[in-house]
């Protein structure tokens, strides 16, 4: 018998198997039902290809788009592995041939949709024939708690019944915990495992930017993109096109791709960005699942994406060969309106529409992170990590402020209601305020009602988020919202870290000084001044990569700014400058008088 490893190399033609992949085909060999999350491009369809070439049995792999199957299947006989696949956008002919060759034993992988799977007819054939293995594909659609819940998807629990000796398996790329228990749950009976190999795609360069001018900031992102492809995401399919004609104006090879071509158009360009170089992809999110080319350099949002999970799926689809890609988002009042109008619109489950109200507000946060973008990222997935050095935030510090007794008056507020409650009755708690809620809760006793008072509501918002963002406290959508507490915040209630946050706008008056003010001041400094400025930046930014912190806690921008205009000489002189205490000194006081003289 064919060993995993001569599959992969006499059949794939590949001589090693990706991290966490061996793990995965061993567990499904040996009849294990497993739920696999990992990124994308780690290599999913192997896992359980290479199991079902080496089965004497029927594999059955759920697929959610017939392209996605054809290509599946392609890619397979290719291989010289004879597999089949059953739709409607195949003839009546080829569809009894395919069938034929599964109940031959010919094909042994047979790809079919839950709509096909799930009809009286095809189960009643498929009992016939002994299956070894189910396969869901993209299996967040199966959960409730999952932003892409689809119907028929849900009747997939019953396989478990159905089919009691049949192993089964279901891999995702993007389920935070709330869905990847309700996946297991519905597949497994609480006899399966669950396997989770990470998030991080560290080969990424995320980056987040407030909508100006988005015909500027786009040209802005793609200046040195020339030769590169790329997808950028719209909202809607009248945005699609605007923005594709507006590329196509600027000399730029661009493509739109939404629900409103015919479908013949949709094919021709994706088919020309998948074998072209240099090719923009403008689309709405019809576009994507399934896409695979390795060398998409680059992926910007012009629009707010739907969730964090939808952020993340879209995302992944650049640099899947690994090699270094970017990302941007841009976002707007209006983005957050309409996503907010959609959300109202969506159907008439109530709890539902919080479960995505509660999404929304968790890629807000992300937003409005001051930390690592990509901590923030990986935090909404239960994963820690430390500061990047790839990101936004890292490579350019935001201005921040010390924010530590706000956050430990916010994180007492939630400690005294039992982590119970979401952000609006925090938030209400915090000024005070005397309504019903309160005063039947009895939280108007509570020693944290009032005592953020001097801030405002919209302030106590935008700290919510940060704190969200920065991994500080999550947001329970199995719990409706309710703020929790992590692990990093508990540092700070403890009073073992501090708490910084990205400066927010009608606080109470401050002697900091503003953000455009100290831009201002960079900008009026001479050639000198500006080259040491930089000088500085650098040594910073690599004092942070090397203990993975982010920048702004080495020194601040204003910190900076400040040495420059005093160039101290000396620990008395250092000491003198904003920002430099005697902590900061004997860990960096030295490195900088040295860079300053």
């Amino acid at each position: 018998m064919d060993t995993p490893e001569q599959v992969l190399q006499d059949t794939f033609g590949f001589n090693d198997f990706r991290p966490g992949q061996r793990d995965i085909i061993d567990l499904l060999m040996s009849g294990k039902n497993v739920l696999a999350v990992m990124p994308t491009g780690a290599g999913k369809s192997m896992c359980y290809q290479v199991p079902a070439v080496l089965s004497q049995k029927l594999t059955i792999v759920i697929s959610p788009l017939v392209a996605l199957m054809d290509d599946q299947v392609a890619g397979l006989r290719a291989n010289g592995v004879n597999a089949a696949c059953i739709h409607s956008g195949m003839s009546r002919e080829d569809q009894v041939q395919a069938w034929m060759d599964v109940k031959s034993g010919a094909s042994r992988l047979l790809y079919l949709s839950p709509e096909r799977l799930m009809t009286e007819r095809m189960l009643a054939a498929i009992a016939k024939i002994e299956t070894a293995m189910f396969v869901i594909d993209e299996a967040h659609c199966i959960s409730k708690w999952g932003v892409s819940f689809r119907p028929d998807y849900d009747q997939l629990s019953q396989l478990p019944d159905l089919f009691p000796k049949a192993t089964i398996s279901a891999f995702t790329a993007t389920a935070d915990k709330a869905t990847r228990e309700d996946i297991a749950a519905k597949l497994f009976r609480e006899n399966g495992r669950i396997i989770v190999h990470g998030f991080d795609r560290p080969n990424l360069r995320l980056s987040v930017a407030a909508k100006t001018d988005w015909k500027s900031q786009l040209m802005g992102f793609l200046e040195d993109k020339s030769t590169q492809s790329g997808i950028v995401y719209c909202l809607s399919r009248k945005f699609t096109q605007e923005v594709a004609d507006f590329l196509l104006a600027k000399d730029i090879t661009a493509l739109p791709y939404h629900a409103g071509l015919d479908s013949s158009v949709r094919k021709a360009n994706q088919d020309r960005f998948m074998s072209e170089d240099a090719v923009v992809m403008v689309a709405t999110i019809a576009f994507g699942m399934g896409i695979d080319k390795p060398d998409i350099r680059y992926v910007c949002h012009l629009n707010l994406p739907s969730s964090m999970e939808a952020y993340y799926q879209e995302i992944g689809r650049a640099g899947r060969d690994g090699a270094p890609a970017e990302t941007l988002m841009l976002f707007g009042l209006d983005d957050i309106r309409l996503r907010r109008m959609f959300i109202v619109q969506d159907g008439e489950d109530d709890a539902h529409k919080l479960r995505e109200h509660k999404r929304l507000d968790s890629l807000m946060a992300y937003c409005e992170a001051a930390q690592c973008r990509r901590g923030a990222l990986l935090s909404y997935f239960d994963e820690e990590i430390e500061a990047c050095g790839n990101c936004d935030n890292c490579l350019n510090p935001p201005y921040v402020v010390d924010g530590t007794w706000q956050a430990r008056l916010l994180m007492t507020a939630i400690m005294e209601t039992g982590q119970y409650f979401g952000a609006t009755h925090i938030n209400d708690i915090l000024r005070g305020a005397d309504n019903q809620k309160i005063r039947d809760k009895h939280h108007n006793a509570l020693s944290s009602h009032g005592s953020g008072k001097e801030y405002s509501k919209d302030y106590w918002q935008a700290f919510i988020r940060q704190a969200v963002a920065g991994g500080y406290l999550s947001i329970n959508v199995q719990k409706y919202g309710c703020l929790e507490i992590t692990s990093r915040g508990q540092t700070v209630l403890r009073d073992d870290a501090a708490f910084h946050f990205r400066e927010i706008s009608h606080t109470k008056p401050s002697s900091k000084r503003s953000t455009s003010s100290r831009k201002n001041d960079v900008a009026a400094l001479s050639d000198s001044d500006a080259a040491a400025f930089s000088q500085l930046k650098t040594l910073r930014l690599e004092l942070a990569k090397e203990r993975t912190v982010p920048a702004y806690v080495i020194f601040s921008d204003a910190t900076l700014l400040d040495m420059i205009a005093k160039r101290p000489t000396s620990r008395e002189a250092m000491l003198e400058v904003n920002g430099v205490g005697p902590g900061k000194f004997e860990k960096y006081g030295d490195i900088f008088l040295n860079a300053l003289t």
